[in-house]
């Protein structure tokens, strides 16, 4: 057979690739993705993310699933798009309330890279609110590629592998949260349907060892669970 050399987008994929190499490893994670090499889109969709404008999803609290009070989750892909280093990225809003109380609102910035179809995460404004859901008291967490040390993060993989370890954010002493992989066939039953062949995500951070989170993922919906809040509804953002 002959041989030929690599184009850049096979390399990339290769790199992709290789993120579930690293589980073998003990606790290392893909921080390098050969972001050079890709054409960007700020829209799109894969399996378990999509960047569709006015896409939404909603995501509640159970009762008697947590202490406190009820959270809701709202997550738009809005119509708003911002040039990041030179990649135009969508804007994704989430906004998080408790008993009808803002807690969080967050601008995020993602695009796809057309080579894999993997979605890459170049940094998020956060507006963190008082007890009264009014006054914005925090910006805690705020990153954006190619500001200081700060790269784009992998936040969902165009090919899902078990096992794969990938850093959804790189931004040193600011944000390091990172993914693992852990289940590709799980079933949910939630109030918006019951979805199988779930993907899993088990989420710690290189900054808070404490720090660990659960995501659930259903193919053609995008997000179904995190940690305690569930997808009640998705479509279509009200005009």
């Amino acid at each position: 057979m002959m041989n030929r050399k690599a184009t850049p987008a096979l390399a990339l994929m290769l790199v992709l690739l290789s993120a579930g190499a690293c589980s073998g490893k003990g606790k290392e994670f893909t921080d390098s993705f050969m972001l050079e090499a890709c054409d960007f889109s700020s829209t799109g969709t894969n399996p378990y993310f999509i960047l569709t404008p006015r896409y939404q999803l909603t995501l509640e609290s159970q009762p008697g699933r947590r202490k406190g009070g009820h959270v809701v989750l709202v997550i738009t892909v809005l119509d708003e798009t911002l040039d990041i280093g030179g990649v135009t990225t969508r804007v994704v809003e989430e906004r998080e309330s408790e008993d009808g109380k803002l807690v969080e609102v967050s601008r995020n910035y993602f695009a796809f890279c057309r080579q894999t179809n993997s979605v890459f995460y170049f940094g998020e404004d956060v507006d963190i609110y008082d007890d009264t859901g009014t006054m914005v008291v925090s910006h805690e967490g705020a990153w954006r590629a190619g500001t200081g040390d700060a790269r784009a993060g992998l936040v969902m993989p165009g090919i899902a592998l078990l096992g794969s370890r990938y850093f959804q954010e790189v931004a040193p002493g600011v944000a390091l949260d990172r993914a693992e992989i852990v289940s590709m066939s799980d079933v949910l039953t939630t109030a918006a349907g019951t979805f199988e062949h779930c993907l899993k995500t088990k989420e710690t951070s290189a900054l808070e060892r404490k720090a660990k989170s659960t995501k659930v993922y259903a193919p053609g919906i995008g997000l179904i669970q995190d940690d305690e809040v569930v997808l009640t509804s998705f479509g279509q953002a009200p005009s």
